[in-house]
């Protein structure tokens, strides 16, 4: 290899070495292309130590260890969850250090026909959804294309001059409104400050979402995404932009700002941005043929029981149950509407916790994910911010919280299909749970966060 190839090289290895796992790649291209293999050998030796050691300056955690026996007792709790018929199944993925330390499947993916729930079970991921359309927001701001205080106006011209709703009937027809003070932001939409609600939730803005028929996240009809956000943006808002928050469906009008940007469908962008980069090859809205057979039967606990969901048991009306591989196949909802794995959503996580790497790919910087990761928005008046720009809940004060032990700034999520996930910086962890009830009568989900915890050493 030439001297000023090598230079070159090895001036990429030392500015890379902040990314251990990059650099590692990085050392391994040189030493195969080089015949000085001696010389490069101890060079990119001291070079990797140092890395590491800078690595492990940065996250002294990662020499954390766990006790095996210990995070075996979540077979128990969860085996008993599905016993007394309070779920179906569940996969449960743990990661620490880049390390799959527990990967189990539970139960059953179709109660009827005793059908094993297997590893790579695919699941509606419901308002999972909403931190993956988040982190596609943040790629197109990382690029240029906006400013978080921007009005979404700018680029969705229908959501200019809002309204906020005074005065309503009881079906839905806005007998008062008045003109908001300013526009809504993309942070507001970001942060479920907008004013925006949902139509599952009894707010004053319910039953005008009822009559005109605005869907809270799935559906087989063959409508677009740009349709239902249009009719949206000609209705009144519940508050002021950045008053307060509600949840509701800024993360869907987010989606669509994705779509007028890169002038691509939301699933094609996630795709392209997210889920190919990430080797999320299991993660998508609709389900090709093929993968029909791994998708887990939808349940519902209802009348003290656990039975097949007909879509109507829950506040969350859905249409046709089978959404991902029947009907239109044509609403992208990046509120709500993907599927997917544990297995594949734990790498979206763990590409959050690397600080936008994962397996050599950079999705985000680093201060990005700083910046989403950081809570910003109270939600219980405790004045304690509770939400962060990225949609997480963001463990401030764990003596305050009280209920489950953890880490302070520990951030989760999870979807109305009862899947949840948790991401832990001070102990470089991360846990997805998945299961597929709505609505449903259990707390296992909660419970193995004390399971995780309680056995790390």
């Amino acid at each position: 290899m030439k001297q000023r190839n090598f230079n070159r090289v090895l001036d990429k290895l030392i500015l890379d070495s902040g990314s251990y796992r990059s650099f590692t790649v990085a050392m391994v291209n040189l030493i195969s292309s080089s015949s000085k293999f001696p010389i490069i050998i101890f060079v990119c030796m001291m070079i990797v130590h140092a890395a590491y050691s800078q690595s492990s300056e940065e996250n002294h955690n990662l020499t954390i260890s766990y006790d095996q026996k210990r995070l075996e007792r979540i077979d128990r709790v969860v085996n008993e969850a599905i016993n007394n018929g309070e779920i179906p199944g569940a996969v449960v993925l743990v990661n620490q250090n880049d390390k799959d330390i527990f990967h189990k499947s539970y139960g059953f993916s179709d109660i009827v026909m005793q059908k094993k729930m297997e590893l790579n079970s695919i699941f509606r991921i419901a308002s999972m959804t909403k931190a993956i359309t988040a982190v596609g927001v943040m790629i197109l701001y990382e690029r240029g294309h906006f400013l978080l205080n921007d009005p979404i106006s700018k680029f969705i011209p229908e959501f200019k001059n809002p309204e906020i709703i005074v005065a309503v009937d009881s079906i839905g027809e806005v007998l008062e409104k008045r003109p908001a003070k300013r526009e809504i932001r993309i942070i507001d939409l970001l942060t479920h400050t907008s004013g925006i609600a949902y139509p599952f939730l009894p707010t004053k803005l319910q039953q005008v979402y009822k009559k005109n028929n605005l869907i809270d996240a799935v559906t087989e009809q063959n409508i677009l995404l740009k349709d239902e956000m249009i009719k949206l943006a000609q209705l009144p808002l519940l508050f002021e932009p950045g008053s307060q928050y509600q949840y509701g469906l800024g993360i869907d009008v987010l989606g669509y700002l994705c779509e007028v940007i890169t002038e691509k469908s939301l699933d094609k962008f996630l795709k392209d941005e997210i889920f190919i980069p990430l080797k999320m090859v299991d993660t998508q809205f609709y389900l090709p043929v093929e993968k029909t057979d791994r998708l887990v039967k939808l349940y519902s606990w209802d009348s003290g029981k656990l039975v097949e969901s007909k879509g109507d048991e829950s506040a969350i009306k859905i249409d046709n149950v089978n959404f991902p591989f029947e009907g239109a196949k044509t609403y992208f909802s990046g509120g709500g509407g993907l599927t997917s794995t544990a297995s594949d959503y734990s790498r979206f996580t763990q590409m959050l916790l690397n600080k936008g790497e994962f397996d050599g790919v950079q999705l985000l910087s680093r201060k990005t994910v700083e910046l989403i990761t950081k809570p910003k928005v109270d939600i219980d008046n405790d004045k304690i911010p509770d939400i962060s720009i990225g949609g997480f809940y963001v463990i401030q004060d764990i003596v305050k919280r009280g209920e489950m032990i953890g880490s302070e700034g520990a951030y989760i999520g999870s979807g109305a299909f009862y899947g949840t996930y948790l991401v832990d910086p001070q102990e470089n962890l991360t846990v997805v749970f998945m299961s597929q009830v709505l609505p449903g009568n259990s707390n296992v989900s909660e419970r193995l966060g004390v399971l995780v915890y309680q056995a790390l050493k």
